[in-house]
């Protein structure tokens, strides 16, 4: 027990932390922020089995999230009228079930080849759904969407954010023990070999497309879950949870987390849901900066978040963290200058092309400024650019302080 415990200490500190969350942010939206977290931490973890683990890129994702919803919100509807009567906390596995047949119908077809040819018909896919989510109303509720009301079990009305939040905390506890267990399953360790080279697993025994197939239905089980929990925990879904944004977002928690890593979907998909929450409430031009940071991300951290953390380890070891840490706090500064004059050049031309906005008195941080002022353009190049010459600066530094540090270390790179 010890040993587990020594073996575990992480995990068990990060479940003390959540369960003890809702005492300090107790607000109601910090706890819908908790749970949307929790729900796209199964939603990434499902999708990484596809991508990370198997190799398998999907554009269409959504289908396997958005369907489960759709269907959870009718089971809980027919609860609402007693024409069936399932406990709210079950309802995820019938998101989950659904999920699972909605994969493996799919997989009879689109496992048989794998890259650009498995992520074009996912995208086929995705956008037959979100076309028939426009046509037939009675399922999908049109640009409404379908609602229902979460019932109560064994004495627990389910009518608090708190409540929910719990009862999702604790499905997503499940899936990700068991997605983590599936990666030491004989059909985890094949999904990797799959992944690398298909054509020297089959020559051991093992059938390609039937390993992407198994993998296939199992990711759209746990994203089914998590199709389920979002129906219960919002009591409405829309025509959003199958469109493609949903499947790109997905993509990003992952990407950006760190496919490589088991934990980098679940730090994505807390990253991305934070950032969308936030930059969303600040500008609508929140994509624009979500599909950037997701560039920059591709570029010079093809490893993820997580992947950064790792990088990390080897000082960590060898007690050299604080000193590699203090070179890479050099950079803070000059990205802060790049990234106010950027966002502050993109927000006004963006408002000031925009409907509803004045060009002579634009809102910007709390601030009334006018964007024909010729001093203000003059403001924001200079800080630009005095934040692109300092980082070049610090980058030249920070290259040779490192380098003689990893060579003392005798760590290369």
């Amino acid at each position: 027990m010890k040993k587990f415990i020594i073996d575990n200490l992480l995990w068990i500190i990060v479940l003390l932390l959540v369960l003890i969350l809702p005492a300090i942010f107790n607000s109601a939206t910090t706890l819908q922020l908790l749970t949307q977290m929790a729900i796209m931490i199964v939603f990434a973890l499902s999708y990484n089995m596809l991508l990370g683990q198997c190799g398998l890129l999907s554009f269409g994702d959504a289908v396997l999230f958005g369907l489960p919803c759709f269907f959870t919100i009718h089971f809980l509807r027919f609860s609402n009228l007693n024409i069936i009567n399932i406990p709210t906390p079950l309802l995820p596995i019938v998101g989950g079930l659904f999920g699972l047949v909605i994969a493996f119908i799919i997989s009879l077809f689109a496992t048989k080849r794998a890259g650009a040819t498995f992520a074009l018909i996912t995208v086929g896919i995705n956008e037959v759904v979100v076309s028939s989510a426009l046509m037939f109303n009675d399922f999908f509720g049109s640009e409404t969407g379908v609602q229902a009301t979460r019932e109560g079990f064994l004495g627990i009305s389910f009518q608090t954010q708190l409540q929910v939040y719990y009862l999702v905390l604790i499905w997503t506890c499940v899936c990700v023990v068991l997605m983590y267990l599936f990666n030491n399953t004989p059909l985890g360790k094949i999904a990797n070999a799959v992944r690398d080279n298909p054509q020297r697993t089959s020559f051991i025994g093992y059938d390609p497309i039937k390993v992407r197939s198994r993998v296939l239905t199992l990711s759209g089980f746990f994203a089914g879950i998590a199709g389920g929990l979002y129906a219960i925990t919002w009591e409405q879904v829309s025509y959003d949870n199958v469109s493609l944004m949903q499947s790109a977002l997905v993509l990003f928690m992952v990407y950006i987390g760190g496919m490589s890593f088991f934990y980098g979907p679940i730090i994505g998909a807390i990253f991305v849901t934070f950032l969308t929450f936030f930059l969303s409430a600040f500008t609508e031009a929140w994509m624009l900066y979500l599909g950037l940071f997701f560039a920059l991300i591709v570029l010079f951290a093809p490893n993820g978040l997580a992947g950064i953390v790792d990088y990390f380890k080897p000082f960590r070891k060898a007690k050299q963290l604080w000193a590699v840490l203090k070179i890479y706090f050099l950079f803070i500064l000059p990205l802060i200058l790049i990234i106010f004059s950027f966002v502050t050049i993109v927000e006004i031309l963006f408002r000031w092309s925009s409907k509803g906005y004045s060009a002579v008195s634009l809102s910007i941080y709390g601030m009334k400024i006018s964007a024909g002022s010729l001093w203000l353009w003059l403001i924001l190049i200079i800080v630009g650019l005095a934040g692109s010459f300092g980082f070049k600066w610090v980058q030249n530094i920070a290259k040779t302080n490192l380098e003689q540090l990893s060579s003392k270390m005798g760590i290369e790179g």
